[in-house]
């Protein structure tokens, strides 16, 4: 399937493969590495485009904290990641400020094709960036309801926003989207296991619109053992745990933490089933598709991507009602682990990911106003003296 949807605007589906490779700057947010130790879904996927675009032959100049893992050049913002600032407005502020420093910088030695931003706040810097010549990119990570919303439609057409779902372009029609790409993963990055452990995952965030409360509640009423690998380091995170989730626990329950890549890879493929009990528009969860290229199915409620993520009882099942979960964890043994892999293969690839990408960029370029030369009078009064004489 590709990456572009079927109603996407006529510049993508038109766009030039024969144009030049792109010198892209992307701006990863300042809270983890890129690739990500453990929890950071918008850091993989930067991550995993990085390297996709530059095996397209094009150059990636990647803006972040920490250091860096991936094939494109890797330019310094922040010495160290603000893991324990997420949530906090400054430093995403501050990242944004420094971004555009760094970028101005940068448009005065090389030539800069686009910019692709993968912030919050950095999408307020596309007016500056076009007054250069370059387009700004923005992937739209989070929701797109009340203030978020409002935000989106605030940029105007300064920027272009590519949506990771289906069902987050639909809940904001009147946005200045460009395209829809969905997430990926590299399968051979995830072990395949077909012989599963007696236990359902958690894996996320400890917050209401995630449901560990609702997992907790599926997961002992189908008499089988939680595993909760959660994050838990913001105020909220710890706040939410102790009043919803910690009554509930019971001795056979396991609150594994935050885990890392080794940990996630070795949880999510011995799990019985993914629970993903969400109570959102989820834009997408890449923790489905993790799953699933594990060959672990996804017991999940249903809202935001999860129909455009899982097939309903070919890579999992889809509940409407949190009372409907416990039944669908004991029948998640018919689901077969090989058709939950050969669905991220065929539909949620890095390839897919990077062309979709390079498609969006293409079309942005193309739509790019032509430069405006002023009026000069004096030539004005030349050009009309040559005619009348």
């Amino acid at each position: 399937m590709s990456a572009i949807p079927s109603d996407a605007d006529s510049r993508i589906v038109g766009f030039r493969k024969s144009v030049a490779p792109l010198n892209i700057v992307m701006v990863a947010p300042p809270y983890f590495e890129v690739p990500p130790s453990g929890y950071g879904g918008v850091e993989a996927v930067v991550a995993q485009l990085t390297d996709a675009l530059t095996a397209r032959g094009h150059r990636v100049t990647l803006l972040g904290a920490g250091k860096s893992g991936t094939t494109g050049r890797f330019v310094k913002v922040w010495d160290d990641i603000l893991a324990e600032r997420l949530g906090d407005p400054f430093p995403e502020v501050l990242h944004a400020l420094k971004v555009r420093r760094i970028v101005t910088e940068l448009a005065r030695t090389e030539r800069i094709d686009i910019v692709h931003d993968h912030t919050f706040a950095g999408p307020l810097n596309a007016p500056m960036y076009s007054s250069l010549g370059i387009p700004t990119v923005v992937t739209v990570h989070g929701p797109v309801d009340g203030e978020p919303q409002d935000y989106y439609r605030a940029l105007g057409t300064s920027a272009e926003l590519i949506a990771i779902s289906d069902r987050q372009r639909a809940l904001a029609p009147g946005l200045n989207w460009l395209s829809r790409v969905h997430n990926a993963v590299r399968p051979i990055e995830w072990p395949l296991q077909t012989e599963k452990q007696n236990f359902a995952l958690f894996l996320g965030r400890y917050a209401p619109y995630k449901g560990p409360d609702l997992a907790l509640q599926a997961a002992h009423a189908a008499n089988i053992p939680l595993v909760l690998a959660a994050k838990m380091n913001e105020p909220p995170e710890r706040e939410y745990f102790n009043s919803a989730v910690r009554p509930l626990l019971t001795d056979r329950d396991c609150v594994f933490g935050e885990a890392d890549a080794v940990a996630k890879r070795l949880l999510l493929s011995s799990a019985r089933c993914l629970l993903f009990p969400i109570r959102w528009e989820e834009p997408f969860g890449i923790v489905m598709i993790e799953a699933m290229a594990c060959g672990t199915p996804v017991v999940a409620l249903r809202g935001g991507a999860v129909d455009e993520v899982v097939e309903d009882g070919v890579t999992g099942i889809i509940c409407d009602d949190p009372s409907e979960l416990p039944a669908a964890i004991a029948e998640v043994g018919r689901i077969d682990p090989l058709a939950c892999r050969r669905r991220v293969m065929e539909r949620f690839s890095v390839d897919e990911l990077g062309a979709g990408y390079e498609a969006a960029y293409y079309a942005a370029l193309e739509s790019r106003p032509a430069p405006q030369i002023p009026a000069i009078p004096q030539l004005d009064r030349a050009m009309s003296f040559a005619v009348n004489h």
